[in-house]
């Protein structure tokens, strides 16, 4: 009988739209599969565009040409180049190690996630969730639990294990219906996945992305770490009240009068979710060692005679560079720093044993991400030797210029293509290193800065989180909902949260639209346009 029931509902399932992005987004294979495919693709495309004799250029004003590409009269040429040619056969097997070790990403990400693993393991990003909930009044819950969703991002897998679960029970406490508790988590975890009120990992991660494509068209460009950093914070300021205003007056009135009450199983539960009179010391102990960092980073930069994190050779923003550059380094002193604090408090870290620890345990959990990187490293790699991403980046600016598009509608096609991707592949960083080698100096030479493209990608990629069930907590929330309603369903949790991916779609369609419209500056040192040589600007 049970298994009757499961397949009936496994069929209704596989109706409709939802049921073909189901079905479809299952036949996709993992990641790192879809890698596999597009290097070999990359190939005999390069064959065909070597023997065709595809080709680009456009005026430079460097003096050296850039690898790859040939300079004569001031013209920068990239032409197509074969990756069954002995030249590049013989560098992806004489480099393949110092093809992935030289992959920017590899080794940001890995530098934060050590510290990451030291402030989660020890307990802290856990208890500063539930210090957060805690005693929180009951008309303002719904802002409270959309602010510390978009901000508990930081705090990895903690945000969909620990909070959302968490938001669902403290509702519950408070007479509220769970189900909407949940909704407001999951919408402001998952759906506002682009904002948040400071940079982390995941600016970082992306950034490392866009560095490497924005390289083919200026070799010099850095990325900048916080180069996103008002426009994320705008995200969490513009989503909030709509996130309020769906679930109290859309959401929680659709699912009625919650019909249960604070039970002593959701009491209990409560109870062991407080906050110990340890962990309130550690988290105590923890803000003075972010302050101590904080404080740290403002003496190298500001000291007189001493101030290794300041270009003061350099003129205007130009001179925070090395600041910018010095981020990475801060997340990492910042997770370790505040981690070992918590952890010493709490009784979580007892010894420099305990850090190493959680640290070699942080950077194992990396390791499906590692196998990943060593496709998305060759792939972009390739790209890059096979000349196909200039020329496309090239030839693609001088059409968009033909038809004369505004910059506005061409960053919202980037955020729709985003969204889109999103309901098959949930990999943030699996989409954006394919898509990224293409987009972002295409549009740089359209005199679009790479800030711009990467912020209107984050913002396509949020919002169909909650759509789509591929994406991989789904099955996590699904089984949250069910402690407190037997029939939901797949239908009923998108049903549910339809109302926030619409709306989040709207307010990001039109952010995007009035960040390029305003020329808004997207963080610091980081603007909307972007000028290069021989930019083709609409």
């Amino acid at each position: 009988m049970t298994d009757a029931i499961v397949s009936d509902d496994a069929a209704r399932r596989q109706r409709g739209f939802l049921g073909f992005v189901e079905r479809a987004g299952n036949m996709l294979p993992e990641p790192t599969m879809i890698f596999v495919y597009l290097i070999v693709a990359l190939m005999l495309v390069s064959a065909v565009g070597a023997w065709l004799g595809w080709s680009a250029s456009l005026s430079y004003t460097g003096e050296e040409a850039p690898e790859g590409a040939t300079l004569a009269g001031g013209v920068l040429t990239y032409s197509a180049s074969s990756l069954f040619s002995e030249a590049n056969i013989g560098k992806l097997l004489t480099q393949m190690p110092r093809t992935m070790a030289g992959f920017a990403p590899l080794g940001l990400i890995l530098v934060i996630m050590m510290g990451a693993a030291v402030a989660e393991r020890s307990g802290m990003f856990s208890a500063l969730i539930r210090a957060s909930l805690g005693n929180a009044p009951r008309y303002i819950l719904t802002p409270i639990v959309a602010v510390i969703g978009m901000v508990s991002h930081h705090a990895s897998d903690a945000a969909y294990v620990v909070f959302i679960p968490l938001a669902a029970l403290t509702y519950a406490a408070a007479g509220r219906h769970p189900v909407a508790g949940l909704a407001t988590a999951f919408a402001a975890v998952s759906g506002g996945y682009a904002g948040n009120i400071t940079p982390g990992q995941i600016d970082v991660l992306l950034f490392g992305f866009t560095q490497e494509a924005a390289r083919i068209v200026e070799p010099g460009w850095t990325m900048n770490p916080v180069g996103n950093w008002w426009f994320i914070l705008s995200i969490v300021i513009v989503f909030t009240p709509a996130i309020w205003f769906i679930t109290d007056r859309v959401v929680e009135p659709r699912l009625g009068k919650w019909g249960g009450e604070a039970d002593d199983e959701v009491k209990a539960e409560l109870e062991r979710s407080e906050v110990t009179t340890d962990e309130r010391r550690g988290l105590r102990r923890a803000g003075l060692a972010a302050l101590a960092i904080v404080a740290l980073y403002a003496a190298l930069t500001l000291i007189p005679g001493y101030s290794p994190l300041l270009n003061e050779s350099a003129e205007g923003t130009a001179q925070l560079q090395p600041f910018y550059g010095a981020l990475i380094a801060g997340f990492f002193l910042m997770f370790v720093s505040c981690g070992i604090a918590f952890g010493t408090a709490a009784g979580t870290i007892k010894g420099a044993d305990d850090v190493t620890r959680m640290m070699k345990e942080g950077i194992a959990s990396l390791a499906p991400y590692i196998v990943f990187v060593f496709f998305a490293a060759h792939f972009v790699a390739m790209f890059n030797w096979s000349n196909v991403g200039p020329i496309i980046a090239i030839n693609g600016a001088e059409v968009l210029k033909g038809f004369a598009l505004p910059a506005p509608f061409l960053l919202v096609s980037v955020l729709l293509l985003s969204s889109f991707l999103d309901l098959f592949i949930g990999s943030a960083s699996a989409k954006w290193s394919a898509l990224a080698p293409v987009v972002v100096p295409m549009f740089m030479l359209l005199g679009i800065s790479p800030e711009m493209t990467t912020a209107a990608y984050r913002m396509g990629d949020s919002y169909t989180n909650i759509m789509t069930p591929l994406m991989s907590y789904f099955p996590l929330i699904l089984v949250f909902a069910r402690r407190w309603d037997k029939s939901f369903g797949v239908g009923s949790l998108l049903a549910l949260m339809l109302p926030y991916a619409l709306t989040f779609m709207t307010l990001g369609i039109s952010m995007v639209i009035a960040w390029v419209t305003l020329d808004l500056p997207l963080g610091p040192g980081a603007q909307v346009f972007y000028t290069a040589p021989g930019a083709v600007v609409p």
